[in-house]
């Protein structure tokens, strides 16, 4: 089905073809035509689905179409609010692109920098706001933002609002909007607080569920080495040289470890940016920037750093460090596979790590690939493949073999 057949306006359409877009995805497909319709919206879609445009595209096309611009005051008339600062610029250079034919004015307010050129544009108006919940409450008890003219609300990304400690904030947030108003609510996992929190802010909403997060893309290719913790820097340098990894998105639990294995990774010579909560937004954007662009092939992060980078072409993730939950482990692997392309989940786990890894196995119910032939093979892997060839002679099924349902690479 082509864009057109969604009732889009023109303006839209040629920004869309600009940007290569052919046909929407599933989320936008059922999104798009609801929103249209003035209707609240629950959606259920995790990170590389089409999520932004699904509430992008409509929202331009609303604002547009009813083409009562205030050119002296343009009061903010869309809020989109998202939990990080590399969500918000993502989100809002998204609106740029698909709304550059229209007359629409987009600004993007953070925390970590200078308010001075965000008041900037906030005093010169805007029709769409894009913000974090710490700096817009800033502005608003500034009295620099008024909300009084919401007429659509976007709460992006409710899950990890929850998991950041922003609940409170977004609902202070939320007592500002005009009780008259269309909300979209988006979220990868759907638990009992934001099912809570969806109840509170949206009319009857109609519920859109797409890619459920227990489930992986297919066309990611997951694969685990079993390795001792102190072995697993070389393991990713030995890694980091095959041809076959174009660009490499490693996952560090903690800011401490992402700046360590970055430092590692420099001294072995391989280009690398660190991406943490402890960086300037400053830093934070140049190491995004490098690593889009190609200058650097590397880029260390952690989870809360990383979620919302949208990065064309990424070839491998490599979890350094299994995630503490697995739901999380999703949302990693989706930095790759994206926009019909295929991708690589690569996973290093010691003995310590071991049940991490069953829970991401239990949830996703996929297999995931042993790689054994690598010099760094720890004593679990050894163990794992003595018990195999054990279970074998005893013409057991390979299948029993582990309960997490793990496969060898041959």
């Amino acid at each position: 089905m082509p864009f057109s057949n969604l009732s889009i306006i023109e303006p839209i359409l040629k920004a869309l073809k600009t940007e290569g877009y052919t046909k929407p995805t599933p989320i936008q497909e059922q999104s798009i035509p609801v929103v249209l319709q003035g209707k609240d919206l629950l959606g259920c879609a995790q990170t590389g689905t089409g999520k932004t445009a699904a509430f992008a595209i409509p929202i331009l096309q609303i604002l547009h179409s009813a083409g009562t611009y205030d050119q002296q005051r343009r009061p903010v008339k869309s809020l989109i609010l998202t939990p990080t600062r590399e969500l918000a610029v993502q989100i809002g250079e998204s609106f740029a692109a698909y709304g550059r034919h229209t007359s629409l004015r987009t600004a993007v307010v953070f925390g970590g920098v200078s308010q001075y050129h965000q008041e900037k544009a906030m005093r010169n108006g805007a029709d769409i706001l894009i913000a974090t919940p710490g700096r817009l409450l800033d502005l608003m008890n500034q009295r620099i933002v008024s909300l009084n003219h919401v007429q659509l609300f976007v709460l992006d990304e409710a899950d990890r609002m929850l998991d950041m400690g922003f609940i409170h904030d977004v609902k202070k947030i939320v007592s500002k909007l005009p009780a008259k108003r269309q909300t979209l609510l988006f979220s990868a996992t759907m638990p009992s607080e934001i099912r809570n929190l969806a109840h509170t802010v949206l009319n009857h909403p109609v519920q859109v569920a797409v890619t459920p997060v227990s489930s992986t893309v297919d066309a990611v290719s997951q694969s685990v080495f079993f390795v001792e913790r102190g072995d697993k820097k070389n393991l990713l340098i030995h890694l980091l040289k095959e041809p076959e990894v174009v660009s490499a998105l490693v996952f560090s639990r903690t800011k401490h470890g992402a700046e360590k294995i970055a430092r590692d990774l420099h001294r072995a010579g391989i280009k690398v940016d660190a991406l943490h909560g402890n960086k300037t937004q400053g830093a934070r954007q140049r190491a995004l920037n490098n690593f889009k662009t190609g200058r650097t092939r590397v880029l260390v992060a952690t989870d809360i750093a990383a979620r919302g980078i949208d990065v064309d072409s990424l070839s491998h993730v490599i979890n350094y460090d299994m995630p503490d939950v697995a739901e999380t482990y999703v949302h990693r692997i989706g930095r790759t596979a994206r926009a019909g392309l295929t991708g690589n989940a690569w996973s290093f786990c010691d003995a310590d790590e071991m049940t991490l890894l069953k829970d991401v196995q239990k949830l996703t119910g996929k297999p995931i690939t042993v790689v054994n032939d690598h010099p760094f093979v720890s004593k679990l892997a050894v163990a794992i493949e003595l018990q195999r060839k054990e279970l074998a002679q005893r013409k057991m099924k390979p299948g029993s073999l582990r309960r997490g349902g793990f496969r060898r690479r041959r």
